[in-house]
């Protein structure tokens, strides 16, 4: 459990494992419905161009569930090297792949082993072979520092109570000179201390 000021005092193993228990249901049963918007509407929804959706293998699409797009601020270049913090199904790092060409190489790092292998199986019906996938956690990465030239993320930083400890670690995995293009929520108002701490309201 986190304690220091400001940060959420909820227990960081069991959020994980509600945090994977639900992304485990989108890579498996996308069609269930859930309380946040899914697949390839929602990439319409943020602005992806739907031949970059059409690009994609019906799968990665179908459990897609990004809150932003990365891409907004610029595409990748060929040949650069690409961390996706909380690549889900895959959705962005599939397409970062195919921007950064054969020459470039993205580590997709998620928790959730049904993402994992969603995102496995979208790189092999693309022929990518680009893409490593890790697992791993945001606030502890599983790749080496000074590797990457853009570290991307999409709808991830939201569900980690601790944002210091993920951008001291995309800080860490970036060459001098790299740069972060993140989707996600962002709050205007400061978030009350005691809903900070309710484990239901990060997991609900």
């Amino acid at each position: 459990m986190n304690t220091r000021i400001g940060v959420a005092a909820v227990d960081r193993e069991e959020l994980r494992a509600r945090i994977s228990e639900k992304y485990r249901d989108v890579a498996m049963n996308p069609g269930l419905g859930f309380h946040f918007h899914t697949g390839a509407p929602l990439a319409r929804m943020l602005g992806y161009p739907p031949e970059v959706v059409a690009a994609l293998p019906p799968g990665t699409v179908d459990s897609f569930a990004g809150t932003g797009n990365p891409f907004l601020f610029g595409d990748l270049h060929a040949g650069e090297t690409v961390v996706d913090l909380g690549c889900g199904a895959g959705f962005d790092s599939l397409t970062a792949a195919r921007q950064v060409g054969p020459g470039g190489r993205v580590f997709a790092v998620d928790m959730t082993a049904e993402m994992r292998a969603k995102t496995e199986a979208g790189a092999e019906a693309l022929g990518l072979t680009n893409v490593t996938v890790l697992e791993g956690f945001a606030e502890d990465l599983p790749v080496a520092a000074g590797v990457a030239d853009v570290v991307i993320s999409n709808g991830v930083i939201n569900l980690c109570p601790d944002k210091q400890a993920i951008f001291r670690e995309m800080y860490r995995v970036l060459k001098q000179g790299g740069r972060i293009q993140v989707g996600d929520i962002l709050v205007h108002r400061e978030v009350p201390q005691e809903a900070k701490d309710d484990i239901e309201l990060w997991s609900g």
